[in-house]
């Protein structure tokens, strides 16, 4: 199908009806209707019917509407019903499955895709112990976790399962949840471990803190759902991230068809996550040595307030010698270079995420001046961190907003 705009001409032409009926309150909903107006902007026009709604607020057709199509994000069994009885083309963008009811064309996120992602992703980090903390009750949580025990299981590992109940039957846990029995789960798995979530993740958080364990040094959190809730944890928590503008934009594609005749796809059209998010919560490799354990997770708190190798040492209880030693064998670098590397994490992230001036920039990153940051900028990236900044600001989704079904 042609990707150019086709321009109508002329008050007699009819130009299709379709409702969307998809909650508006999350940045997911909100990315899935933006890759729907993506789709329509380089095709036919469409009049779209669509209102600010919450998660749990009923989406239902008004008495009377008459259109063309519907995209729908379909959870319960009584929207379904209504759905098929209007007998109008229905593309449903949700994963969750809902017993006895109809069935229509689905486009939605991979949900097992983004398990098989979490442990590649983990793998590559060295992880050999995996957990998963599932959401009791909730159909698509429980397929997620099965994806996430079988591709462990395929890559040689064990994992750790735990269920929690979720507030009010929501993607959350639920408020009254004892952080004292999730710490002492956590205390009980072997360290460092690789632990994978559906929920934003707040949680285990809270749980590291009482049980008196690092985040990500003992205990490494991905979540699998990218909320932007993740970055209001005191350690922000990773996430991976949902394509959820192709979700709409495919959902848009198969609805013009179904309403031109076509039939419908066999199999639902799954849409693979875009990419893991690292943040503060996975940002590590799994180290079992105690000392370079401890020089990692230094060197990450610290590593804004100008530290030294010496600095490091004292603080990881070994002289600097062993501890060059120690960083080479086990990390294939100096503590030098990781001291610089992080810090030059920090200045990409807030060169992307903030319009703070270079020397603050600067100053927050650890490199003492903003001569000395754009020295150190260049030689690593070829290009100055103003630059670097207007090149990829606007074109860069650095938090990927909340991932639903």
């Amino acid at each position: 199908m042609s990707h150019q705009k086709i321009t109508r001409i002329g008050p007699a032409h009819h130009i299709p009806r379709v409702a969307i009926l998809i909650d508006t309150s999350t940045d997911w909903s909100r990315r899935v209707i933006t890759g729907i107006k993506q789709y329509i902007s380089t095709h036919e026009f469409w009049h779209l019917f669509v209102e600010p709604r919450g998660v749990e607020e009923p989406l239902e057709i008004p008495r009377g509407w008459q259109g063309e199509g519907i995209i729908a994000r379909i959870g319960r069994l009584s929207m379904a019903r209504s759905l098929w009885e209007s007998r109008i083309p229905v593309v449903n963008v949700s994963a969750i499955n809902i017993p006895d009811a109809p069935t229509f064309p689905r486009v939605n996120a991979d949900v097992a895709g983004s398990a098989k992602s979490a442990v590649t992703y983990f793998q590559e980090r060295g992880f050999h112990h995996f957990a998963y903390l599932g959401l009791i009750g909730l159909e698509y949580v429980a397929r997620q976790q099965t994806a996430f025990v079988e591709a462990v299981a395929e890559a040689g590992g064990k994992c750790y399962v735990r269920g929690v109940q979720t507030h009010d039957g929501a993607q959350t846990p639920d408020w009254n949840l004892r952080i004292e029995e999730l710490a002492s789960w956590l205390k009980s798995l072997p360290k460092p471990v690789a632990l994978f979530t559906w929920s934003g993740g707040r949680e285990i958080i809270h749980a590291c803190d009482a049980a008196g364990l690092r985040v990500p040094e003992a205990v490494a959190v991905l979540s699998g759902s990218d909320d932007f809730l993740c970055d209001l944890s005191r350690v922000p928590i990773s996430a991976v991230q949902s394509a959820c503008e192709t979700i709409g934009n495919e959902a848009a594609s198969l609805l013009h068809r179904l309403m031109n005749g076509h039939k419908p796809p066999m199999q639902p059209i799954l849409i693979p996550p875009l990419r893991v998010v690292t943040w503060q919560s996975t940002d590590t490799v799994a180290i079992s040595d105690l000392h370079i354990a401890k020089a990692l997770g230094f060197i990450r708190e610290n590593a804004a307030h100008q530290i030294n190798v010496q600095n490091v040492a004292q603080h990881a209880g070994i002289s600097r010698r062993l501890l060059e030693k120690k960083f080479k064998s086990i990390l294939d670098r100096s503590p030098a270079e990781h001291i610089r590397q992080t810090q030059l994490d920090r200045a990409k992230q807030l060169l992307l995420e903030t319009n703070l001036s270079i020397e603050r920039i600067a100053e927050i990153a650890g490199f003492g001046s903003p001569d000395h940051m754009a020295f150190i900028f260049r030689n690593k990236f070829k290009i100055t961190p103003l630059k670097y900044r207007h090149e990829a600001q606007g074109t860069t989704s650095v938090k990927a907003a909340s991932t639903k079904i």
